[in-house]
């Protein structure tokens, strides 16, 4: 019964050796898409780890999860695995994953209902402050100018969403500027960085004792505001969109000397001013792929016994 031990020790090594490769490697800033991916599949593989053994612990201490895991599985697997050695450990186990689990679907809930939350908040807001004019029709990638003294603008979801720009940011965006804010929002909207960010949130907060998943919460802020740039820079050019930004946040004392909550932006313009160079095709697609492999390896552990007995 050694198996789901395994899976927890294999779990628990993947989320202290990960996030410090990640954090050592100099592409993730050049490629922040696959940066993404790699990211969620480290998370997954933990995950899996965790779910896994949770199953096999489940199947040790009780008879009727063991009849239903391991009822379409051919003869002298079942033995292979065990499963009779450590039945007390082996519930108190699965009992605690269980509970994980749970927590973790609660804390979830709890993203998505704060986010919609806020989301209905600001509508309000939105509908008091401009209305629609009589005949107006909510439509997709509605532009809505407030009224406002401080610069600023943002992606507003849902069932009509649209780009939110006060009249201080009209002001100070010029040409192609204001287009390239509005290209960078709606690259969060159609990449769903929403559902990242409430995922990552939802782990963090519900484990905040668990440094990989403060790691994937703090990542996933970072990255996703890079792949949207990179996304509004194809279309309008690094020197647009880094300007866009300056224009947007100067007045907030974000490009002085004293540290502030947006502390990564001078790192955002600076990169697209510098313009990293970016992974050939071929390492991109290794790298993805070497990613997408990993989640399985906690799959294949599972089955070695099962494995072995079949041969």
């Amino acid at each position: 019964m050694m198996v789901p031990a395994a899976l927890l020790l294999l779990g628990a090594l993947t989320a202290v050796v990960a996030p410090r490769l990640l954090a050592r490697a100099d592409w993730p800033d050049r490629e922040p898409v696959v940066a993404l991916w790699v990211w969620q599949c480290v998370v997954a593989a933990v995950l899996m780890c965790c779910v896994l053994s949770m199953t096999l612990s489940a199947a040790a201490a009780w008879q009727a999860v063991r009849g239903h895991v391991f009822a379409p599985a051919p003869h002298g697997v079942m033995e292979a695995y065990g499963l009779g050695a450590a039945r007390p450990w082996a519930a108190t186990t699965a009992v605690l994953l269980a509970c994980g689990g749970l927590w973790t679907a609660a804390m979830l809930v709890r993203e998505v209902v704060r986010a919609r939350r806020r989301r209905r908040l600001r509508r309000a807001e939105l509908a008091v402050r401009a209305p629609l004019l009589p005949g107006e029709e909510p439509r997709p990638d509605r532009l809505v100018v407030l009224e406002g003294e401080h610069a600023d603008a943002w992606w507003l979801d849902g069932t009509a969403p649209g780009l939110v720009v006060t009249t201080a940011a009209m002001r100070r965006l010029k040409g192609r500027q204001l287009d390239a804010v509005l290209a960078h929002e709606q690259g969060h909207a159609r990449a769903r960085h929403d559902w990242l960010l409430h995922c990552s949130g939802a782990l963090a907060n519900g484990f905040p004792q668990v440094p990989v998943f403060a790691s994937f919460r703090d990542e996933m802020h970072r990255l996703v505001e890079l792949a949207a740039d990179d996304m509004a820079s194809r279309r309008f050019g690094r020197l647009t969109t880094a300007l866009a930004l300056v224009e947007l946040n100067e007045d907030r004392g974000v490009f002085g000397p004293s540290p502030t909550p947006q502390a990564h932006l001078p790192l955002r313009v600076r990169r697209l001013l510098t313009a990293p160079d970016r992974l050939t095709g071929g390492r991109r697609l290794r790298l993805a792929a070497a990613a997408s492999l990993v989640p399985v390896i906690p799959v294949l552990v599972a089955f070695v016994p099962g494995l072995r007995a079949l041969g």
